[in-house]
């Protein structure tokens, strides 16, 4: 059930990034810089609708991690970029080519291998204080320096530093709803004389506000890829240091499972260099047909 889930709230991602992306596409450009250019996005119905849906897909996610483990959950997350392939095609006219559906193929192959291999055991729901301190404080540094040193690129670059640092502060949210259902279970006085719920509502609000801005430059390709790789890594990383979790086959097993998990991100990336270079070359060959029609 948690691995159904899982799929579902991918799904909710990938539909959110595509109608997000069509939202601001003929809005002027989204910038942390200048907050006025994220209020215009509410008045984009498109864009309303989509945020509705990624609330949803929030939703259908901490149900997936209150039956599930984050080492197996947030993985099959790596499937929003197979989702966001047909949806951006269909919504956004984005470039669907073989390399596109070869990464595709990749992604699910090694997510395959990752759930056949791979068996998360152990675990808890959450850590001391202090350990959380330390994870949120590296956390905060990595997305700091991508702020402070990666957007002064392209708008390809743009969008995956932003995607990434996105994907970062996910990740940290998907470890700290683990404790906060927890606390939901207990009854609401519990949930909120706790300070993980406050926590996981700063990075939820904060990775929302940096995926538009990654959204907002057009590139929907390395803007849901660097979020579906990130989101994952940084989730896995905090199951395995922060809450115990293990991979409990032999040896042998465990080594294929990371291979898998290597796949599917490796994938991801395949998909984002792929639709990139398409771009580029449509952006190259369209002067050339105006010029041939003058």
């Amino acid at each position: 059930m948690a691995s159904l889930l899982a799929l579902v709230a991918a799904f909710c991602f990938a539909l959110a990034a595509a109608l997000q992306q069509k939202g601001a596409l003929n809005l002027p450009e989204i910038s942390i810089r200048h907050p006025g250019s994220l209020v215009r996005l509410a008045g984009q119905t498109i864009w309303l609708t989509g945020t509705l849906v990624l609330l949803a897909g929030y939703l259908v996610q901490a149900a997936a991690l209150d039956r599930g483990r984050l080492a197996i959950v947030q993985p099959l997350l790596v499937t929003t970029v197979v989702f966001a392939l047909p949806l951006g095609y269909v919504l956004t006219n984005q470039h669907v080519g073989r390399r596109e559906v070869g990464g595709a193929a990749v992604i699910v192959f090694g997510l395959v291998l990752f759930a056949l291999f791979g068996d998360p055991a152990g675990g808890r729901e959450n850590a001391p204080g202090e350990e959380w301190a330390v994870a949120i404080a590296i956390v905060a540094v990595l997305c700091a320096a991508l702020l402070l040193f990666g957007g002064r690129g392209g708008l390809t670059m743009r969008a995956a530093v932003y995607g990434t640092a996105a994907g970062i502060l996910f990740g940290l949210s998907a470890a700290l709803t683990k404790p906060t259902v927890e606390f939901l279970h207990e009854g609401l006085g519990e949930l909120f004389s706790n300070w993980e719920p406050y926590a996981l509502a700063i990075a939820g609000v904060l990775g929302f506000v940096l995926q538009q801005v990654s959204l907002g430059t057009g590139r929907l390709a390395p803007a849901v890829a660097t979020v579906s790789v990130a989101n994952p890594v940084v989730g896995i990383l905090l199951g395995i240091f922060l809450l115990d979790e293990r991979l409990s086959r032999p040896v042998s097993h465990i080594v294929v499972a990371c291979i898998g998990l290597g796949l599917a991100l490796a994938g991801a990336v395949v998909i984002s260099l792929a639709r990139d270079a398409g771009r580029r070359e449509q952006q190259a060959v369209a002067p050339a047909i105006d010029a041939a029609a003058t």
